[in-house]
């Protein structure tokens, strides 16, 4: 479950994780016979009728997230949870007269228009200028800088709707913020009157050592957004979930949000079957566990070779590894295909190659990863010396 074969037999370990949806390993046997049954009752859903199981898997994230959280809208893909999150707080905030979204500087919410809006790479966002109007991105981190954009906003009468922010950037490059960073936040934008919306699609789903990264700081999100690990590496699924609060304005009218195949019963029966596989097996506390052992032994590597590791760091079973430039992370990542262990860069910063393997890998397994990255480091070293 935690390792894929080549069409020439050979095994790789998998520290891709498939950018994060494959927590509870590949081919996970529970998930993958939940599927199966439900493939052989009822594979999809006519929006007209009651599904049980939409239901069932709504009920369960509401018990399952942090605070209010309470109704779930089910899609298939990450930036669609974004896109839902943002028409929720537009909905919600438009007649209080507030517009504007503050997003952060490195992030990555997807890139369908609303959450391309959101996210801060050039190369995705110039091709389709202009993007949505009223997006202001701010520094990740820096809580001063927040502060100042709300203090603007409240001045110009251009007044803040929503932050939207990851709490361990992902393709920024596992960004971890100063510790407390999400609890000032939300003081900001209760202050504010703003909502928050935690995009934890890489975050949540016990990667980071809890169910959800917010859990860290007990912060409590008004919208919560999650897909990649919720359908448990075998169905794609999507969910934003939110207070009861910012939900109702859609109880009026719920057909102002839809889509055809969300929520439908096989990505429910894979994403009920995931969450059980979490809770039996306390994958979010093996997280915790191996991500340690782990990113102790690749800051011992750094320590080794700092003419090419400039920093490792992360979070339970989302790491990261940054080198020197873009050329060692390429080269890093080619030498550990070598020692048959999967890796690669993060999407908005090369040179940091992510570490995001199953949180099903073994012990023995995440020691052999330590050591394919050694030998990966002591090859590059024997280049350099050559040099």
């Amino acid at each position: 479950m935690n390792t894929l074969v080549d069409t020439q037999g050979q095994e790789f370990i998998d520290c891709l994780g498939g950018f994060g949806i494959f927590n509870v390993g590949h081919r996970n046997p529970v998930v993958v016979s939940a599927v199966q049954n439900q493939l052989a009752k009822q594979p999809l859903h006519s929006q007209e009728l009651l599904d049980p199981l939409r239901a069932m898997l709504a009920k369960t994230l509401a018990a399952l997230t942090p605070g209010k959280l309470k109704y779930s809208f089910f899609c298939n893909s990450g930036t669609e949870s974004v896109e839902a999150a943002l028409k929720l707080a537009k909905a919600y905030q438009s007649p209080r007269g507030k517009f504007t979204f503050i997003a952060t500087s490195g992030a990555f919410h997807g890139k369908s228009l609303g959450a391309l809006s959101a996210t801060a790479k050039s190369t995705f966002r110039r091709p389709f200028m202009p993007l949505l109007p009223g997006f202001r991105h701010v520094p990740f981190g820096n809580i001063d800088a927040m502060s100042m954009a709300f203090s603007e906003g409240k001045k110009t009468g251009d007044e803040i709707a929503a932050v939207i922010l990851e709490p361990i950037q992902g393709e920024g490059g596992v960004i971890l913020p100063p510790q407390g960073y999400l609890t000032e936040v939300r003081k900001l934008c209760d202050e504010f009157g703003a909502l928050m919306i935690l995009d934890e699609v890489q975050t949540g789903m016990g990667r980071t050592g809890k169910m959800f990264a917010c859990e860290h700081e007990n912060v409590q999100p008004d919208i919560l957004c999650l897909a990649k690990a919720l359908g448990g590496g075998v169905m794609p699924i999507g969910a934003t979930i939110a207070t009861e609060e910012v939900f109702s304005v859609l109880f009026d009218n719920p057909f102002l949000h839809t889509t055809t195949f969300g929520g439908n019963p096989l990505a429910c029966a894979a994403a009920l079957a995931t969450i059980n596989v979490l809770l039996e097996q306390n994958l979010p506390a093996q997280a915790e566990q191996k991500g340690d052992t782990l990113l102790d032994g690749f800051r011992q590597l750094a320590r080794e070779y700092p003419n090419l590791v400039h920093d490792a760091r992360g979070k339970g079973m989302l790491m990261a590894i940054e080198f020197v430039d873009n050329e060692t992370g390429y080269r890093f990542a080619s030498e550990m295909f070598r020692q048959r262990v999967l890796v690669a860069g993060t999407l908005n910063n090369a040179k940091t190659i992510r570490i995001e393997p199953p949180l099903t890998l073994t012990i023995e397994l995440c020691e052999q990863v330590l050591k394919s990255a050694r030998n990966a480091l002591a090859a590059m070293q024997v280049s350099v010396e050559e040099v």
